[in-house]
């Protein structure tokens, strides 16, 4: 029963943060499959300390494990050479259902869709430190404490790694013509 009771406890505290988790698995690893398997190796992690955890952030918990899981299998010693194939969007890739929408008429969406690729290689091309911090503030919305809190660094240097991250992404599109 004790098990039973943990399990929904951990689906009704962790699960709803599972797109977050993925999401920043995706831009650590920068290829789909690796992101798929930090993910699943954090989520066995977070089931398996479930139990120790006593914070008001299950979200942070979460994404602090899966950035941890990440670091781990970008050690040299765990690298694997992967190509990554773009079946749906990802860094570096777009989906096929992306080229069309329903909502516009083929020029704009080819634009805006070039301008996505674009924006997602330039945080892309960002050092890792700076691209985990980026897509923390921007595209998962955390606070500068939370993401303090997940990369255990001090807020001062959350904010200069967002500061330098975005004055990176600012100069690399200055350099790169718009396609």
């Amino acid at each position: 029963m004790a098990a039973s009771s943990r399990e929904r406890n951990f689906e009704a505290v962790v699960l709803p943060h599972l797109d977050a988790a993925h999401n920043l698995a995706r831009w650590l690893m920068r290829d789909s499959a690796a992101a798929e398997d930090v993910l699943q190796e954090a989520m066995l992690r977070a089931l398996t300390y479930f139990s120790s955890f006593r914070g008001t952030n299950p979200r942070g918990w979460l994404l602090q494990i899966v950035r941890n899981t990440a670091y781990s299998a970008l050690k040299p010693e765990h690298a694997v050479a992967l190509v990554p194939i773009a079946a749906e969007a990802e860094p570096g890739a777009i989906a096929e259902d992306e080229l069309v929408s329903a909502e516009a008429d083929p020029e704009t969406a080819l634009i805006d869709a070039q301008g996505r690729r674009r924006a997602v290689r330039l945080i892309a091309s960002l050092p890792l430190e700076l691209r985990e911090t980026l897509v923390l503030r921007e595209l998962e919305e955390l606070s500068y404490k939370e993401i303090a809190e997940i990369t255990r660094t001090p807020i001062g240097t959350v904010m200069s790694r967002l500061w330098r991250a975005r004055r990176m992404v600012v100069a690399a599109a200055a350099r790169e013509p718009a396609r």
